[in-house]
């Protein structure tokens, strides 16, 4: 049996994260610069979306460029910044053809104009597709996120449109930009590394975590059918004892 079907369709998460890492190592080690890595990492962009539509994942959220990133070399980030306006174009054609919907969070207007363009008209020409939501995270960062909610929200008191004591978790989760995306059950990151890095600390409380030493250009469909049941292997309690789960 390959590992493909040893996934239970009925215990999928409806939500997978992605923390694409390694791009610039595996470069690195084919002796390679790091845009190199950059270039090869759309494989594993395309195959993973690919396999997560086909099992029925309803969200797939994949880190692409965090605000942390503007301060890598300026030409490792233009050449970050041409290659995803590059990728966009082409791939639009595949994600309407696969009913895919295309998402986008973060500090948007801090991309380029022509980054800005490209990927608000590949947003609003996939939008009417019902397959799989595809959520690209660009310029983002969890900490900028949440300090951009509390501002939206501290304005709305101000103006008297809300009253404090009304502020709760949906409130906040309604000012984030991943407002009306339901939170990740289940985050991969790649590369060996062990921390989350910024990335949906609000909506990752009761997320699993999955991390593989696998570069990201190295990541395949297969690693990702093994992130999917060891998640499924997990018992997901919330909070409460395994009895009382039983007991349902």
């Amino acid at each position: 049996m390959n590992l493909k079907n040893k996934i239970n369709p009925d215990k999928l998460p409806s939500h997978v994260a992605i923390i694409m890492d390694g791009n610039g190592r595996w470069a690195q080690r084919q002796g390679e610069h790091r845009i190199f890595g950059h270039q090869n990492g759309v494989k594993a962009v395309r195959d993973t979306t690919e396999a997560a539509a086909e099992l029925g994942i309803k969200y797939l959220t994949l880190y692409a460029f965090s605000t942390e990133n503007w301060n890598r070399p300026v030409e490792e980030v233009n050449a970050l910044m041409e290659l995803l306006v590059h990728t966009i174009s082409i791939e639009k054609d595949t994600l309407n053809k696969n009913n895919i919907r295309l998402l986008a969070i973060g500090d948007l207007k801090s991309l380029p104009p022509k980054c800005y363009d490209e990927l608000q008209e590949a947003i609003r020409d996939t939008s009417g597709n019902t397959r799989m939501s595809l959520v690209l995270a660009l310029s983002y960062s969890s900490r900028w996120e949440i300090v951009d909610a509390m501002k939206q929200i501290a304005a709305k008191v101000k103006a008297g449109e809300m009253q404090a004591d009304q502020i709760n978790d949906e409130v906040v989760s309604a000012h984030l930009t991943t407002a009306g995306i339901p939170d990740p059950e289940l985050l991969i990151r790649t590369s060996g590394e062990n921390r989350i890095s910024n990335f949906l600390l609000w909506q990752i409380a009761y997320t699993e975590l999955y991390f593989t030493d696998k570069l990201w250009p190295e990541f395949s469909k297969e690693d990702f059918y093994t992130a999917l049941i060891d998640f499924q292997n997990r018992e997901r309690r919330f909070g409460l004892v395994s009895a009382q789960l039983n007991s349902k």
